[in-house]
């Protein structure tokens, strides 16, 4: 298994990157954001996962080692393939999907592009114990509601949940926990 890759960026498209190792370019799959984030030249880490199909292997990269987990178990739902999977992390944070599965929202997951109320239902009531378990779990008490008010201002500015999201990760920690002030911050990150 193919556990992580770093190189330089040659290609890239809304979905996934190629990554140049010693002359060899891999595709890799990955959420929307990260692409978004890079350039041609960049040099990127990525924590991989490999898809091994009959007639397809297919590489999925993520920020951190808690992406890719969230990716695997998100697999393990029935109904739900590698493309899904990219996408409710495409248009999600770990943070919202973890919230959707304990909180059980299942209307969360109705945001992303080709999941509907029944696979919806499906994905918190087969994740709900696995990521109760999770060491993950307490990071839900550090995401602070400010965020979801954020996320929500800023869509309801006409920004799509995924540059929402983008903007909302790019402030820092120690970002002021004024509602206004964090949109200022978000706005700036979009006229950069």
């Amino acid at each position: 298994m193919i556990s992580s890759i770093k190189g330089e960026i040659k290609e890239k498209d809304e979905g996934s990157l190629v990554v140049e190792i010693g002359g060899l370019g891999f595709k890799v799959y990955t959420p929307q954001r990260v692409c978004a984030a890079v350039n041609l030249g960049d040099r990127i880490s990525l924590y991989t996962y490999l898809v091994v199909r009959e007639d397809n292997l297919s590489l999925y990269g993520f920020e951190d080692q808690d992406e890719r987990e969230l990716f695997q178990q998100l697999l393990k739902v029935n109904g739900v393939g590698p493309r899904i999977a990219l996408a409710i992390l495409s248009t999600l944070s770990v943070e919202k999907i973890y919230q959707a599965v304990i909180e059980e929202k299942p209307q969360l997951f109705n945001q992303v592009p080709g999941i509907g109320s029944k696979t919806s239902q499906k994905l918190v009531l087969m994740l709900h114990d696995k990521l109760k378990e999770s060491s993950r779990v307490g990071i839900l008490a550090g995401f602070r509601d400010i965020h979801m008010e954020l996320l929500d201002a800023l869509t309801g500015l006409g920004y799509s949940v995924v540059e929402a999201q983008a903007a909302i990760q790019s402030l820092s920690k120690d970002a002021p926990d004024d509602l206004e002030e964090q949109l200022r911050m978000a706005l700036q990150y979009f006229s950069n």
